[in-house]
C-alpha cells in the first residue's frame, strides 16, 4: 500500500518497486485532491496499471486502466454499474464471510499493532485469529493488514492468510523530507518478498 501522503521521490520508488515483483500496490491517498493521484499515474508506466487498486476517486479505475477498485469497509457497494475487481476492508473476523462473497479479496484489519498509525493497536488476539482459521474464515481471499514486517508476514503465512499488506515497515526506510536514495528501501521489500515465498 502507498505512504497515506503524496512525496517528491515517490514514483521512482514505486517504479522500482514494480521493477523488483510487486504485482499488487493499492494506491492510498485519503483526503488527498484526485488531480495527485492522476499526476502520480501519469509518471509511472502505463504497464503497471494493471497491478494498481485505487481506494476512493474510482473513476480513476476507468480513466486509466486500473487493476481494480478497494473499498474501505465491508458493507458499502462498489458504485452503480460498476463491474470488474473489488477489493474491501473488513474490521471484525464475523464479517468476513459475507465480506468476501462481494469481493476478490478482503484485507482485515489490524491483525497487528499498526507500524504506520501509531495509535492503532491489534484489534485480535492470537487465539481469536487460530480459531478464525480453523473456522475456514481467513484463508486465500484474506490479506493480513496491520503491523507486517518480517515476524508478523511469518505468522500471517503460518495462521492461512492469502497474502498481507504492507506500508509502515517498508515506507519507514525511507526519509521523505530528508533522502534521495531509495536503495535501502527496495533492500527491505526483497527481504519482505523472501518471507512471503
Amino acid at each position: 500500500m502507498t505512504k497515506p501522503t503524496f512525496f517528491v521521490e515517490e514514483d521512482k520508488i514505486l517504479s522500482a518497486l514494480f521493477d523488483e515483483g510487486l504485482d499488487n500496490l493499492h494506491l492510498y491517498k485519503p483526503g488527498a485532491s484526485p488531480v495527485f493521484s492522476e499526476r502520480l499515474l501519469t509518471l509511472l508506466d502505463d504497464e503497471c496499471y494493471d497491478k494498481i487498486a485505487v481506494h476512493g476517486h474510482f473513476y480513476l479505475k476507468e480513466e486509466y486502466g486500473l487493476r481494480g477498485i478497494h473499498i474501505d469497509d465491508s458493507t458499502t457497494l462498489p458504485p452503480t454499474g460498476y463491474k470488474g475487481h473489488t477489493s474491501r476492508t473488513c474490521r471484525e473476523i464475523e464479517g468476513l464471510k459475507e465480506a468476501k462473497k462481494k469481493s476478490d479479496y478482503v484485507f482485515l484489519r489490524n491483525v497487528f499493532d499498526s507500524v504506520t498509525f501509531g495509535n492503532e493497536r491489534a484489534s485480535f488476539t492470537a487465539q481469536e485469529l487460530k480459531e478464525a482459521a480453523r473456522r475456514g474464515l481467513i484463508d486465500k481471499k484474506v490479506y493480513a493488514l496491520g503491523g507486517m514486517d518480517i515476524e508478523h508476514i511469518r505468522m500471517a503465512k503460518d495462521l492461512g492468510f492469502g497474502g498481507v499488506v504492507v506500508c509502515g515497515d517498508l515506507w519507514n526506510r525511507f526519509d521523505i523530507h530528508n533522502e534521495l536514495d531509495y536503495r535501502e528501501l527496495i533492500a527491505h521489500f526483497e527481504r519482505l518478498r523472501k518471507a512471503t515465498s
